[in-house]
């Protein structure tokens, strides 16, 4: 089975991002696909590779950095939301005339077809956050 998932709550704010994470390790445990993950309103503030937590709190960027890595799942960031919070990539942040990007590895700046297609292609879709 297929299965899309959407992130739409910001970390450390909200159990969103995190319950997410633990949801799709358990998917792909179980056998099942997760192609993509895409993360819209608060929920971009996930991709931030500026992000720096405690040393003995979980980084969730790099948990979701690191996941992506090890099962090729395409984490995507809706371009709208992610400009409204400052977020960019190296092409936006050309486009847009700013001297920085801040996007992590891993993680694709895109618009709302992606999740649209991913509606589309998975079986189901899993929503985490408002």
């Amino acid at each position: 089975m297929k299965i899309g998932v959407v992130v739409s709550e910001g970390p450390y704010t909200h159990q969103a991002a995190d319950s997410a994470y633990h949801f799709v390790k358990a998917v792909l445990d179980s056998g099942h696909e997760v192609p993509r993950v895409f993360f819209y309103h608060d929920g971009v503030n996930v991709s931030s590779r500026l992000t720096i937590p405690p040393q003995d709190e979980r980084h969730i960027q790099n948990n979701w950095t690191n996941l992506a890595k090890e099962h090729e799942i395409d984490l995507v960031v809706c371009i709208a939301a992610a400009q409204r919070r400052g977020l960019l990539d190296a092409n936006e942040a050309n486009r847009q005339g700013k001297d920085a990007n801040n996007i992590a590895d891993g993680f694709r700046i895109s618009g709302l077809g992606q999740l649209i297609e991913m509606g589309i292609q998975t079986d189901r879709l899993v929503t985490f956050g408002d």
